[in-house]
């Protein structure tokens, strides 16, 4: 069996030879608990089958409390090549009825007598002269043959110098000393190819502890970060949260460094090679219009009613904006009735920012009507502008009004009768006043009773005039938009009080701009029209699959930025 083994390639060898050594010494161990070493013949026999096995080959055997060694009898009849492990296997079968402290009989009738050999087997291998002067001293020696049938077994079974068994791991790849391995060689060869990495903000963080911790910056560099970055408050005003995406090179040096000052727009820091220096560039990251529609029914107030479709606090403001120049919610709205509405996101990292509505439709028993978005105004299927050429008010919330329109008015500071031809809101100061109709600014001046002032000309002849400002935001010849914001409340002039003045005027003349009748929106007319409808019918269809108990998913469109 042994030279079967020995024959066979290294690999395979490794495999089996801890079972082949196993069964040998499980033979081998409960012989020796049964018999003692009378004479040297099995012992021999051992030798003869015993092939040369190197310690390295058997590297992973152990063998302990080995106290005898059994030998075959003096006169034994088994050929002279005949297979140890047969030796044994028969030698074990035919003394299993005896006694380990009687004599037994061998196969052949002999009787084997009892003999002692040294206790501890590894110093027979360690020193074959101290074992012989030993066994010299038993009953039965051991012979010279016998001992070296021992050590030839020690080198079988794997026992080196120091008379411990090997408890080197078995290696099964040919690699040999001093050679790479495969995969140590490819990793060698790999060239490094730096990636972005991610550092979230945690609480205590600063843009100095990061960048010397995560970044390996030193203290001259994050100044010169800092004196690079036109807005120095997306590295000062860190956010815990906050994703923070750099690069280093293979020597842990920052390559290159982004910082978001929104979701959309933000820096990019890159190490200029040559010199070793910063530059920053714009970032934009790429966004993808997505269309998401959303239907409900009236339960409650409006506003609870929309933001349980999944609609968010700014897109129902909005819609209730929007709907309330058409429909007053307090007189008309009732239980039941049902509502529609498409918006659209620009969507980043699967976020929607920037939310608008593109049309909207309310249906119920007292109102019926649908809105389209068209160049950033509303209008009816038909074309019709919802949007009044004018605001009521030239401000958003509630202020009260402190003084009305009055041609009959007491002036509060001369005592004398002065008509009043605007109307007072008090207001503070600092207050954001808007324009009320789109227009051209064609005045901005400071008078002693007006104090600071603009005056806006509208595209329907009207005027308008906002008087006692602290700060005018437009100039002089400026094209300005309904609701954009214009000045600063203040108190300027000949005033009592901070409040904003607002008069409008038709015709060169100042009226009641609380009661005037507001004109109608533009109405689109010619090619304007016909673009107008065709997407209309587009805007309109997709309201008619909305679902009223539910809010339905929306299909993506076209990418609007992409990242620089």
């Amino acid at each position: 069996m042994l030279r079967i083994l020995h024959s066979l390639p290294r690999p395979h060898r490794l495999l089996l030879l801890p079972v082949t050594t196993m069964v040998t010494v499980l033979g081998a161990h409960e012989l020796i608990e049964k018999y003692t070493v009378t004479s040297s013949p099995l012992v021999a026999d051992i030798q003869q089958a015993a092939l040369p096995v190197s310690p390295a080959d058997a590297s992973s055997l152990r063998i302990e409390n080995l106290t005898t060694l059994p030998s075959a009898p003096a006169e034994s009849t088994a050929p002279a090549q005949t297979n140890a492990l047969a030796t044994i296997a028969s030698t074990t079968d035919a003394s299993t009825t005896n006694s380990p402290s009687e004599p037994s009989a061998n196969a052949s009738g002999k009787t084997i007598q009892p003999s002692l050999v040294p206790t501890d087997f590894a110093e027979v291998v360690q020193n074959p002269a101290a074992a012989s002067h030993d066994a010299q001293a038993t009953e039965t020696p051991l012979s010279k043959p016998a001992l070296a049938s021992v050590v030839k077994l020690s080198s079988l079974l794997g026992i080196d110098s120091s008379g411990e068994f090997s408890s080197d791991p078995v290696e099964l790849d040919d690699v040999s000393d001093g050679e790479t391995d495969l995969s140590d060689e490819i990793v060698a060869k790999e060239t490094y190819v730096p990636e972005w990495q991610t550092y979230t903000v945690q609480n205590g963080d600063t843009f100095a502890v990061m960048a010397e911790r995560s970044l390996g910056l030193g203290y001259s560099e994050v100044m010169n970060l800092l004196k690079i970055v036109p807005n120095k408050k997306v590295l000062t005003n860190l956010r815990v949260g906050r994703n923070i995406d750099y690069m280093l090179d293979e020597h842990g040096q920052l390559l290159a460094l982004k910082v978001m000052k929104n979701s959309r727009d933000g820096y990019l820091l890159e190490r200029n090679n040559a010199e070793s220096e910063f530059e920053y560039s714009d970032v934009k990251r790429a966004s993808q219009a997505t269309q998401r529609l959303f239907a409900g029914t009236l339960e409650g107030s409006f506003g609870v009613s929309a933001q349980s479709t999944g609609l968010s606090s700014a897109e129902v403001a909005e819609l209730t904006k929007i709907l309330s120049k058409k429909v007053n919610f307090q007189r008309d709205a009732r239980q039941g009735d049902r509502f529609q509405v498409l918006v659209e996101s620009d969507m980043i990292d699967g976020k929607p920012l920037d939310s608008r509505i593109l049309a909207a439709h309310y249906e119920g028993t007292r109102a019926d009507i649908t809105v389209l978005r068209h160049n950033d105004h509303f209008y009816t299927p038909e074309g019709k502008g919802l949007d009044t050429a004018f605001e009521r008010y030239p401000f958003r919330g509630h202020y009260r009004i402190s003084s009305p329109y009055n041609l009959k008015r007491r002036h509060p500071v001369t005592g004398r009768i002065s008509p009043h031809l605007g109307t007072d809101f008090a207001a503070p100061v600092g207050t954001p006043v808007l324009a009320t109709g789109d227009g051209r600014v064609i005045k901005v001046g400071n008078h002693p009773a007006a104090g600071r002032y603009i005056v806006i000309a509208h595209d329907n002849g009207y005027k308008t005039r906002y008087l006692h400002l602290s700060k005018p935001l437009v100039k002089k010849g400026e094209r300005v938009k309904m609701d954009e914001r214009i000045a600063l409340s203040g108190n300027t002039g000949r005033s009592t009080g901070a409040h904003i003045h607002y008069e409008v005027m038709v015709n060169n003349r100042q009226v009641d701009a609380m009661r005037v009748k507001l004109p109608d929106g533009h109405l689109l007319s010619g090619k304007e029209l016909a673009v107008f409808k065709k997407k209309s019918k587009q805007l309109i269809a997709k309201l008619d699959t909305a679902d009223n108990a539910r809010a339905v998913a929306s299909t993506q469109k076209h990418d609007h930025d992409n990242e620089s």
